[in-house]
């Protein structure tokens, strides 16, 4: 038995050896094949979490933006109102029509009387206001006026109040809804590039070896509120002064605003009498006539506009908008690697202002501003057209189209809102722009572009594309940002919901 055994495991030894051979064959092969599905399913999720923490950090980044209009905005406002001073004009109005008042009637009926509004004082005053534009106030001469300048001004006509209370009321609300909308825009092009610049930094410290990353490492995750120097990267320095440039929008840039709006404005509604009725329509296309004076009247026009001037001081007063802003300048005890990377920042920021895209998107919030000034607060507080909704909406334009209110009366309206469009909270205005789809698309666009540019100080990113080499970070062309720019943002606007990147 045991020998007839023997002999057959002797005649089948081949066949036992091919079938341990493929046993052992099918086994390390199914080994392969689990781990490689292992290894699979392991990089899908880190995709998986990478895009959320992506996300995550994009859907913050625009929060923080919000925040930091708000914050800022007010000093815009409080120079936009000081340099045209509706109130001043409105009092001397009320005080003339006291006078008149005092000497037709007796002391104890007028101190009986409420103060005039804008509207009221109308009625009464705009029947001889033979409209011919006047130039505003500044409120520095305020204070510096002689007694014969004084003596001189009380002497103003009706007529002349009336024609700068017309002009300088529309003038402050229109530059404050264009200083909002470039605000917003300004702010999302530079925290969004901050926010690129960090979340590149994390990666990099994550993915640099241990003996690099030690003491630099910067969590993909950032919960600490008060940690400000890693939640927008780690050249704090550079940060600071990169986002106190939008000091020139708020001091100066609006400021020059006001002279391009206020040309515009003149031409537009200089012979409007503020007696006069017009219809919500005629409004809107006066005022459709100053954006186009200050726009551009075409989409080659607009295309062209050039906005770079109204955010971003000349390379030359550079030095004096960061000393202005509480810092050194540039030339001062500053190291060289963080006047480079601010350079670097500012000349991509340039960029992106003077693309297409930008004077696109800009365009819209223009128009979202706009509308929410005109065809919401102006057509409910003085045509008192009803809030329009999706199934009124045909009835309530046939019938708001017949309805006409004094054009003072809308100038009350525009003399309120301009204080309600440069609020810094519960801003319906920054509400109704941030409304617009493609600024978040835009703002995708620049936070997830252009990683290649960046390389963190001390660390080499090993970020590659197509045709580099790994670890090495690509030459930058002079006309490369721009053109991939607009290539991301093509492909962004391709997408239905501008929130992939």
């Amino acid at each position: 038995m045991l020998q007839s055994t023997r002999r057959w495991l002797r005649r089948n030894r081949t066949n036992f050896a091919i079938g341990a051979g493929v046993l052992g064959a099918g086994y390390m092969a199914g080994q392969y094949v689990l781990g490689k599905l292992s290894e699979a399913r392991q990089r899908m999720s880190d995709e998986r979490i990478a895009k959320e923490n992506l996300r995550r950090r994009f859907e913050q980044n625009q929060e923080d933006c919000t925040f930091t209009v708000l914050a800022i905005l007010p000093t815009a406002t409080d120079n936009i109102l000081a340099a045209i001073p509706v109130e001043q004009v409105l009092e001397e109005l009320q005080r003339q029509k006291a006078e008149r008042l005092s000497r037709s009637v007796g002391p104890s009926e007028i101190g009986t009387s409420a103060p005039p509004s804008v509207a009221d004082t109308t009625e009464d005053d705009a029947h001889s206001a033979s409209m011919q534009a006047d130039s505003f106030i500044h409120a520095s001469q305020v204070a510096t006026e002689e007694p014969a300048e004084e003596e001189t001004k009380s002497k103003k006509s009706k007529a002349q109040l009336w024609s700068e209370m017309k002009i300088s009321s529309i003038t402050r609300a229109f530059t404050l809804v264009y200083t909002l909308s470039l605000l917003t825009l300004l702010t999302r092009i530079q925290l969004n590039l901050l926010g690129r610049r960090n979340y590149l930094a994390s990666v990099v410290s994550l993915a640099a070896p241990q003996s690099m990353a030690e003491g630099s490492r910067i969590n993909l995750e950032n919960n600490d509120d008060d940690n400000f120097d890693q939640a927008y990267g780690n050249d704090f320095e550079t940060n600071r002064r990169y986002l106190s440039l939008s000091w020139w929008l708020l001091h100066r840039g609006c400021l020059d605003l006001i002279e391009k709006v206020q040309a515009a404005v003149k031409d537009v509604f200089g012979l409007l009498n503020p007696r006069e009725e017009i219809t919500l329509e005629k409004l809107s296309e006066l005022t459709l006539q100053v954006r186009k004076r200050v726009e551009g009247a075409t989409e080659e026009q607009r295309r062209t506009c050039k906005w770079l001037s109204f955010l971003l001081p000349p390379q030359d007063q550079e030095d004096y908008v960061l000393r202005e802003s509480g810092m050194s300048s540039s030339s001062e005890s500053t190291s060289p690697a963080t006047t480079t990377s601010l350079r670097r920042l500012i000349d991509e920021t340039s960029d992106l202002i003077d693309s297409p895209s930008f004077t696109h998107v800009l365009t819209l919030l223009f128009d979202a501003g706009f509308s929410h000034l005109v065809d919401n607060k102006i057509s409910q507080l003085s045509y008192k057209i009803p809030p329009v909704s999706e199934s009124s909406a045909r009835v309530q334009e046939i019938v708001g189209g017949d309805v006409k209110a004094k054009v003072a009366s809308s100038l009350a309206v525009f003399c309120r809102q301009a204080h309600s469009i440069g609020s810094g909270a519960n801003n319906e205005y920054l509400a109704a722009i941030e409304q617009v789809r493609d600024l978040e698309a835009f703002a995708a666009v620049v936070y997830s572009s252009n990683f290649e540019y960046e390389s963190p100080e001390g660390v080499t990113a090993s970020v590659t594309r197509p045709g580099t080499a790994e670890g090495q970070t690509p030459a930058k062309p002079a006309a490369t940002t721009e053109d991939s720019f607009e290539s991301a943002w093509g492909k962004a606007l391709a997408k239905e919901d501008g929130k992939e990147f």
